[in-house]
């Protein structure tokens, strides 16, 4: 058995209009946006900085400090193993710490301009 009956408005269907570009644009420059930026920059290029300065001493040590880096601490662990083991530890430390961050700081923000947005304010 078929029906020709259309299907009820507000259904799984309907899709809200999408925001014109000088709708992005007046967004992209409101105060709120540029406060969400803000809290993006000052967490994650300090931390991008210190990690890839933290890696470049790993690898210069490592080329230059052979002596150093060849230093046994107990048994058969040596400086640079533990350094290397450092740099999975200060990985995933970042990562959990930006999710965080991303959670309590960013996402509210990204989350309560999203929705204006598509509500079309």
């Amino acid at each position: 058995m078929t029906t020709e009956a259309a299907p009820p408005s507000g259904g799984a269907d309907t899709h809200p209009a999408s925001p014109t570009a000088e709708e992005f644009c007046a967004v992209q420059s409101s105060p709120e946006f540029g406060e969400l930026r803000s809290s993006y920059r000052s967490f994650a290029f300090p931390l991008t900085v210190a990690f890839i300065a933290w890696y470049l001493l790993y690898v210069l040590l490592s080329n230059y400090a052979g002596g150093f880096m060849g230093t046994k601490l107990f048994g058969n662990v040596n400086v640079a193993l533990v350094l290397g083991l450092g740099q999975f530890a200060t990985t995933f430390l970042i990562a959990w710490w930006y999710s965080r961050h991303a959670a309590e700081k960013l996402d509210p923000k990204a989350s309560a301009i999203k929705s204006r947005m598509e509500a079309g304010e």
